[in-house]
């Protein structure tokens, strides 16, 4: 197993954590598992800072003998932006049609489609999943369904709308079409992974179960 991301509570103070946790883990194996739709396997923890401190902290995260480098992280940070985001694949058909002529006026106005615009596909934390296929939301076994709580996804936008501020060339205006990274940081910005072709990992959460059980869902 290796470690993807590792999320303070005092940095996202929107995420459900369980009573008396504030660490929230997610690792998996960074081979293909064919029962997984040709993905690797993600687990969750969640911890108590206080209680890893007084363990036993390893000074490096483990290698693996064997792992697919589409799976592999490299080492980053997360700068965390808040953004309101709206449905995309998850936007019934029948409020779509009722508001293509108000997405016609956007898209002409701004230069992006309503689709381009209302959902993310970077990885984030909340909002809505940035589908590549069809919608799929796990059930949990109490027969609600399952909040999105995060995504991890090959794709780190270096141009466009949703261009990050603090990652632009210099002499950029707001993200808009014409929006593009400054080149110096392009290389380095995200996990580096591939994730088989561009794909996108999404994790769900239960927050009404005590237990928090947990499901993924995986599309490229």
């Amino acid at each position: 197993m290796v470690p993807v991301v590792q999320l303070y509570a005092r940095d996202v103070p929107e995420l459900p954590f369980p009573w008396a946790m504030d660490v929230l883990q997610v690792v998996w194996c960074p081979l293909i598992h064919d029962d997984e739709v040709g993905s690797a396997l993600p687990k969750v923890y969640w911890r108590n800072e206080q209680t890893v401190a007084a363990g036993r902290v390893l000074p490096e995260p483990p290698v693996p003998y064997e792992c697919d480098e589409d799976f592999m992280p490299r080492p980053c940070t997360v700068t965390p932006t808040r953004v309101v985001e709206f449905p995309h694949g998850d936007l019934p058909v029948d409020l779509a049609q009722a508001l293509s002529q108000r997405f016609d006026e956007i898209e002409e106005a701004l230069g992006f489609s309503y689709y381009e615009m209302a959902t993310t596909v970077q990885s984030k934390v909340g909002g809505y999943p940035g589908w590549l296929q069809e919608p799929d939301w796990p059930d949990c076994r109490c027969g609600r369904r399952m909040d999105h709580l995060l995504s991890i996804t090959a794709t780190e936008p270096v141009e466009g709308c949703w261009s990050p501020l603090d990652e632009q060339e210099p002499g950029s205006s707001d993200p808009g079409p014409g929006t593009t990274t400054d080149p110096t940081v392009v290389d380095a910005i995200g996990h580096g992974m591939d994730m088989g072709d561009l794909g996108g990992m999404y994790l769900f959460v239960c927050s009404a179960c005590p237990d928090m059980p947990y499901a993924h869902r995986y599309d490229c």
